[in-house]
């Protein structure tokens, strides 16, 4: 095992995001909750906070200097940790029933706060104000309907379920309060006091107040908890959780249950075992957590150094591309630019000619430079064939397209300003002797009006470039192209908000191609033809990009597909399986653009392909988020029908079908995933979808690779010495969503991998963001349930699944933690796929754990 090494740059940290990252975290082995408030952490990690606290205090008392040799014996404390550590996470079995002697939900339950930090987790002067501005109108006094927006809490039922509680306990009557009973209530939801939180939890149970809760309490609490959790499937099935319950705590049958009893439950649900070596793995998350603290030069200029030499070492590939093109652009400029200092036409029109010329070499040099990076079946060759990608980043594709359209909007700007600002109110201001040299490119007749140049040739082919781009630039903008001012815009204009918007507008380039050949050959001041050089610039890209469009028709012809089985789930996502065209070989993480002619025989769109390719069939999971996948759904839903039974038809029992035309497979950063020795696959709502691909392929690969070992160790003859390709050796799977529903998308798939993966290869997070986090008295209930549950039965109440869901969003800090600390030294794969908003994130933490760790993380998103 290598040894741990840290080096601590200065991170742009404040002191408080220091605190903030410093947090004890205690990972314990399996598949334990890693959310940001975790409460089964609570206890486990008290003496690590009662060392950190003190080791906050020794801070202000500490230098720069020593602060940094410190952090440097820590490093090398943990290093030396981490040599006699083992990771336990591959110990778990399947649970067989609650284990009373070593359950730690004592712990995981001893928050059961009433407001969480979702709510606000105000103070009483923050509840203060909303009571002062809710009662200026009512005289001083709280309705009770107005309780939950007094105190914080989005739950608007639950508010009212636990004011009445508070009242019976107060001897409060009526349905108003004044100042002092909601300073009381305050302090009863407030009190740190565990027992006296359950109290107030029993109390909202016990309706009748006689200190006993029936069977129908408890039902009626379990709708209330679900209901504020957004979990329909528990409200379904109420009734046989509640009898669960009973069972549970009522072994005697005497009809209720007692506070006591209600208790040892909750301190007693099942959580995950502590590991054996759980002081050590606590001991070293301790020292983990001071090495990852970020210090302060006190020299401005290693300070410098440090980040600037982080920022090469994590960036040098898009650096010397994009120092290249800039170096070229440059280059071009200038040399334009001087070529037209040194002719006649300089005296009249000045630097103005010289900037407009520049700009016009590096538009040339741009307007076929962006067309490389959307040929995606060059780039896929160039990825899977080459070893190209150790310099080139293929993953960036997209966004270096994104970077030269901003060059040509530079370039056109500059261009535009120069002529029409400059150079053509010179010449018809210029005097008969200054416009004598230029008739041989102007004309004999000196232009009077300004006119005269727009209406030219060349004005009226770069007018309708100009407003072409301009169209297509904005309408490529996240927020027309992702429909986020849909609802801003008036009714007419309302569908250029949309994804069809970009990609029709997107196609007017090939107006624009044709206009730019016949601007660039009408020039005023090269007449010559082999000096009209913008068709030379474009002809070997625009030829490259028109056979890939060819490929795409060809292919897409030929390979007749056959769709053979359609679903649809909750959260509006429909699910193709389609015959597998012959010669069709992929990749796990890879995608293929689908085009339905019964919705628009232009569109191709891209998905990624759920199915592995060692199976005989091809598979994509499609969600409503724009005005195609809404009509493509809606196509297939027409013609589908859906059973009562289920979601499911077959291609036999519905023959009618819309015909589907594939095209791809093309290359995606999650495809080289195999050469990562650990892999962090995560996925948010229908980001999971090439992770699926990804996860099946592993327990494939892990499957045959202990067969083939077996038959090597059943044969006498030596194993041949070919070079190992899978080096995936490790996988944590995190897929976070909204709603309950969505885990029906691969609910099957999810059972199929805890059956198949014997060796726990893969560790499986579900997380559902809906449910309140663990420790919030809102969740309290449901975490119980799915405790008793996963014990009785081996499934979870949430996802419905093998694999136990987690509650809220993971804590990423967290995350990458655990297995920094279970994998010193090995190269880790990060492969996300979702929403914009957490790639900053996932990609910082990367960072910062490669820098301080001696485990190495590589981000890549996912960019179609």
């Amino acid at each position: 095992m290598q040894r741990v090494s840290f080096e601590v740059p200065d991170y742009h940290h404040s002191d408080t995001e220091a605190e903030k990252s410093s947090e004890d975290i205690v990972p314990v082995s399996g598949s334990l909750p890693l959310t940001n408030e975790n409460p089964a952490m609570e206890n486990l990690g008290n003496k690590a906070a009662d060392d950190e606290s003190s080791v906050k205090e020794d801070d202000t008392e500490l230098t720069a200097h020593k602060r940094s040799g410190r952090v440097k014996r820590l490093a090398s404390d943990v290093s030396n940790k981490l040599k006699r550590l083992k990771p336990s996470v591959f110990g778990e079995s399947k649970p067989t029933g609650l284990d009373r002697s070593k359950s730690t939900a004592g712990r995981a339950l001893k928050g059961l706060k009433f407001i969480s930090k979702t709510d606000g987790d105000a103070g009483w002067s923050a509840v203060e104000k909303r009571f002062l501005k809710i009662t200026a109108t009512t005289g001083g006094l709280l309705l009770r309907s107005k309780f939950g927006e007094c105190i914080g809490m989005n739950s608007k039922d639950f508010a009212l379920v636990l004011f009445d509680a508070l009242a019976r306990r107060k001897g409060v009557t009526g349905d108003v309060i004044d100042m002092d009973h909601l300073k009381e209530f305050w302090e009863q939801i407030s009190d740190q006091d565990f027992d006296s939180r359950l109290m107030t939890f029993f109390d909202m149970m016990d309706k009748d107040a006689n200190g006993r809760l029936t069977e129908d309490e408890v039902r009626e609490i379990i709708n209330l908890s679900s209901s504020a959790n957004h979990l329909s499937s528990i409200q379904k099935k109420a009734d046989e959780y509640a009898a669960m319950i009973m069972e549970e705590l009522d072994p005697d049958h005497m009809g209720y249950i007692m506070v006591d009893s209600l208790k040892r439950l909750l301190l007693q649900a099942e959580t995950q075992s502590l590991s054996t070596n759980s002081e050590d793995r606590k001991e070293l998350s301790d020292m983990l957590s001071e090495s990852l603290k970020p210090t302060r030069d006190p020299n401005p200029l290693r300070r410098w150094y440090r980040q600037l030499r982080y920022f090469i070492l994590d960036n040098w590939q898009r650096i010397w591309v994009i120092g290249l093109w800039l170096t070229v652009m440059a280059s071009l400029f200038a040399y334009k630019y001087i070529q037209y200092k040194n002719k006649a036409v300089y005296e009249v029109l000045g630097h103005c000619v010289c900037l407009a010329k520049g700009a016009a070499e590096t538009l040339k040099l741009n307007m076929a430079l962006i067309l490389l990076p959307v040929c995606r079946n060059t780039i896929t060759w160039l990825r899977n064939k080459t070893r190209l990608g150790v310099f080139v980043p293929f993953d960036d594709n997209l966004n270096f397209h994104k970077v030269i359209a901003v060059g040509i909007t530079v370039g056109v700007g500059i261009h535009s300003v120069a002529h029409l600002a400059c150079d053509f109110p010179r010449l018809i201001s210029a005097t008969p002797e200054e416009y004598t040299p230029l008739r041989k490119y102007f004309g004999e007749e000196q232009p009077k009006r300004y006119l005269h140049f727009v209406k030219s040739t060349e004005g009226i082919t770069g007018l309708v470039m100009v407003f072409l781009m301009a169209i297509a630039f904005t309408l490529a903008l996240p927020w027309f192209r992702r429909g986020k001012l849909e609802k801003k815009l008036p009714g007419p204009l309302k569908k250029l908000a949309s994804f069809n918007a970009f990609w029709y507008t997107h196609h007017l380039f090939v107006i624009v191609y044709i206009l730019l050949v016949v601007h660039g050959y009408y020039l005023y001041l090269s007449k010559e033809w082999y000096k009209k050089t913008t068709w030379m610039y474009l002809a070997v890209p625009v030829a490259l990009y028109a056979c890939e469009r060819l490929i795409r028709a060809f292919r897409s012809s030929i390979r007749t597909v056959k769709v053979l089985k359609v679903a649809t789930y909750p959260g509006k996502v429909l699910t193709l399986q389609m015959s597998r065209p012959k010669n069709f070989k992929y990749k796990s993480g890879q995608y293929m653009f689908v085009n339905c002619p019964a919705v628009s025989p232009f569109e191709w769109h891209p998905f990624s392909i759920t199915s592995t390719p060692q199976e005989d069939f091809l598979s994509v999971h499609i969600k409503s988020l724009g005005d195609w996948t809404e009509a493509i759904q809606g196509v297939f839903s027409e013609v589908s029908k859906p059973s009562p039974a289920g979601g499911t038809l077959h291609g036999a029992d519905s023959p009618r079908f819309p015909r589907i035309m594939l095209d791809g497979p093309y290359g995606a950063p999650a495809q080289d995933y195999k050469k990562y020795e650990v892999v962090l696959l995560i996925g948010l709502g229908i980001g999971a979808t090439p992770m699926i691909s990804i996860i099946k392929e592993i327990i494939s690969n892990t499957e045959t690779k202990e067969q083939l070992s077996q038959m090597e160790k059943g044969s006498k003859q030596e194993p041949q010495g070919k070079k190992e390709t899978f080096k995936t050796r490790r996988a944590y799977f995190y897929w976070v969503t909204k709603e309950q529903g969505t885990f029906d998308w691969f609910k099957n798939i999810m059972n199929e991998i805890a059956e198949r993966d014997k060796s726990k290869v893969i560790d499986l997070h579900n997380h559902c963001t809906s449910v309140y986090e663990e420790g919030d008295v809102r969740s309290a209930l449901i975490r119980m349930i799915q405790s008793l549950n996963y014990a009785k039965n081996g499934l979870d109440i949430v996802a419905g699944t093998r694999v136990m869901s987690h509650f809220a969003r993971p804590n990423w800090k967290n995350v990458y933690k655990q297995i920094a600390m279970d994998h010193p030294g090995a190269n880790v794969g990060v492969f996300y796929c979702g929403a914009p908003v957490l790639t900053k994130e996932l990609r910082h933490l990367a960072l910062e754990f490669t820098h301080k760790t001696s485990t190495r993380f590589s981000f890549h998103k996912e960019n179609f």
